[in-house]
């Protein structure tokens, strides 16, 4: 049973086959609302609450989104490129285990193609039963992507763009704009605690406190970027 296990989580992480999960991970999920969150917070915090009218801020906002969209667009095309190069390599180390004739060699691609715990524990035999029952499996195909990975793109772009939204909607629907700076920089407040909330549940860690942390990191990156003319 163990070894069935450890076989699939090795084909599943050198070619092409997928679990039926999320297309998008906790991890890549809050990452991309952070990424919209600090990006979108760099433009409303230069919205001058004494001296900014409301064409001012109306073209602040809609700079936001741009940039936004943009970015989304931007890291989904990242997102294919690193499946399909991950993907690619994938196959070519499947194809060396399969086909290579030296067996220390094919050994040590299946370990480091296994998390350390598993590999670290993993003797001779049991890392040759492996490399045998791969020799075994069919053929992956060629496909450069599928519906998943074309929904994992999307995904990353709505979140990017989608994330601006709860931030810049105080200032189109708040008329005084220091309320509406108010409003927004608490909705951002509790976006960035959420985000770590998230994390740190995922982590296995209070929930709280990696909230408290990401606030602090979420502000302190936005004074960095804002400082950086970002």
């Amino acid at each position: 049973m163990a070894q069935d296990v450890l076989c699939d989580a090795l084909v599943l992480s050198t070619w092409t086959a997928q679990s039926p999960g999320p297309v998008l991970d906790p991890l890549e999920r809050t990452s991309e609302i952070l990424f919209g969150v600090i990006m979108v917070l760099t433009f409303t915090s230069s919205i001058s609450v004494a001296e900014s009218g409301q064409a001012e801020t109306r073209e602040v906002l809609i700079a936001a989104l741009g940039c936004n969209v943009a970015w989304g667009i931007v890291d989904a095309a990242f997102y294919l490129m690193a499946i399909f190069i991950e993907r690619a390599r994938g196959r070519m180390m499947l194809r060396a285990i399969r086909e290579g004739r030296d067996q220390t060699v094919a050994h040590g691609l299946i370990l480091a193609a296994l998390p350390s715990p598993v590999s670290a524990v993993l003797v001779e035999s049991e890392v040759e039963t492996l490399r045998q029952r791969l020799r075994q499996q069919p053929e992956p195909t060629n496909a450069m992507f599928d519906r998943r990975d074309l929904a994992g793109a999307i995904g990353v772009f709505l979140l990017v763009f989608l994330s601006t939204l709860p931030i810049v909607i105080p200032f189109l629907f708040v008329p005084q704009a220091g309320v509406a700076m108010r409003a927004s920089n608490a909705v951002a407040i509790l976006m960035l605690f959420g985000i770590g909330w998230s994390l740190g549940t995922h982590a296995g860690r209070p929930g709280w406190r990696a909230g408290v942390v990401m606030v602090g990191l979420g502000l302190v990156l936005v004074a960095v970027t804002i400082a950086l003319g970002g």
